[in-house]
């Protein structure tokens, strides 16, 4: 579902959404139109390098985010080393010859990072207009499933696809996989009233 302005009701509304592929082919859930609409822009991902601490060594490694999206001293993150994947605490953070407590994602020059036992789960949350970037803290085997509802970053999310570590979306109802393994999440605010 995502909440769009319906060219019949005049209104926000939410619209579920029937295809996808160049355009978006929806339907209102108040009146029942079907209408196409563009398909949202897909934020820009960046990969930032990320230097991670674990016990007496310490690896090159990296770490994606939206261009937007803030990062803090002591943020949780997941950071990827070749094949491996780490929960990571932000310990420092570079932009340029400067260290700062909090920048920007396309600032950043390096991260500073210690390894953690949990991961943070990453998700892009489309409202209609805008992305919201989400986070939330799970154990690396905890499990989530396409169509299902979590809370995140305390709102309550539908998750709609999974972009895996590995390459693959999945899109299908019911599929799922663990914490460890995803990239991000994508999916809408659950129960969210039509604006007025």
């Amino acid at each position: 579902m995502i909440s769009i302005v319906c060219p019949v009701c005049k209104e926000e509304c939410e619209h579920q959404v029937l295809r996808e592929a160049a355009e978006l082919v929806v339907q209102c859930s108040e009146c029942g139109q079907v209408h196409r609409i563009p398909r949202p822009p897909e934020p820009e991902i960046l990969t930032i390098r990320a230097i991670v601490s674990r016990e007496t060594e310490s690896m090159v490694c990296s770490v994606e985010m939206l261009d937007d999206e803030a990062v803090s001293l002591g943020d949780r993150i997941v950071a990827e080393c070749g094949d491996e994947v780490f929960g990571v605490e932000v310990t420092g953070i570079e932009v340029g010859p400067k260290r700062v407590r909090r920048a920007k994602a396309g600032e950043v020059t390096t991260l500073w990072t210690r390894g953690i036992e949990q991961v943070v789960v990453k998700a892009s949350i489309h409202t209609g207009r805008t992305t919201i970037p989400l986070y939330q803290t799970a154990d690396g085997e905890d499990e989530f499933v396409v169509g299902e509802t979590y809370t995140f970053g305390g709102r309550r999310i539908r998750i709609s696809h999974i972009k895996l570590r590995d390459g693959p979306v999945i899109r299908k109802e019911g599929w799922k996989t663990f914490a460890r393994r995803v990239k991000r999440i994508y999916g809408y605010l659950e129960g969210r009233t039509r604006g007025r």
